[in-house]
């Protein structure tokens, strides 16, 4: 069974110390997590690499270069007591008629909102995504790239994903908002989380 959804976009690894994190899948798997870029205001950064064909894993962190922003960092990397894989993101070209479609099905993945952050290269990439991240996190966001390129245009190291699950008390409860946006995961009951298993020059690694 395949168990990598189709329309993946992106992995979401938070952590509360990027710099610490990204030495660790460093050390794990033999492939280092390239500079994303600053999320400006928000006092975050990202590494990123490239989990094969146009899905790509986001590690983000605090950026100690910035100073606090006025309200809380992104996923709570601030709370976060060890890494851990939050949530994930799939693409779509039209995210506005993806909102109205998952809506019409019953599940309201919240208003797109527009991003932006520069690359290393000085590059601007630019994107939308909806912010009403579901509680579980096991329910996906949506991404719009829009003619930004896309981050696994820009040469990533690559660690390709074999496979994707998470785990949920109640996995029933979330399949009716997973189908209403089209996807599917790998869903089981357990402690909610989610796990990845990426190929890497040291054999399979997986991360939860």
């Amino acid at each position: 069974m395949n168990t990598i959804p189709a329309h993946l976009d992106h992995l979401v690894l938070a952590t509360p110390d990027l710099a610490v994190t990204v030495d660790d899948f460093a050390r794990r798997t033999g492939v280092r997590p390239a500079p994303g870029g600053v999320h400006v205001g928000l006092g975050t950064r990202n590494h990123l690499v490239s989990l094969g064909g146009s899905g790509y894993l986001e590690i983000i962190g605090p950026d100690p270069g910035q100073p606090d922003p006025e309200g809380p960092r992104p996923f709570g990397v601030d709370a976060l007591p060890v890494p851990r894989t939050l949530t994930w993101a799939i693409r779509t070209t039209d995210i506005d008629a993806a909102v109205a479609a998952a809506r019409a099905r019953g599940y309201d993945p919240g208003p797109a909102r527009p991003m932006s952050r520069r690359a290393p290269d000085g590059t601007l990439l630019s994107w939308r995504l909806t912010d009403g991240t579901h509680p579980s996190g096991l329910v996906p966001f949506l991404i719009d790239w829009g003619s930004s390129p896309h981050p696994t245009e820009t040469g990533l190291p690559v660690a390709p994903l074999l496979a994707l699950s998470a785990t949920a008390p109640d996995p029933e409860a979330l399949r009716p908002s997973l189908a209403a946006l089209d996807v599917e995961l790998p869903l089981t009951e357990g402690p909610l989380g989610i796990s990845f298993t990426v190929g890497t020059p040291r054999g399979p690694v997986t991360f939860g």
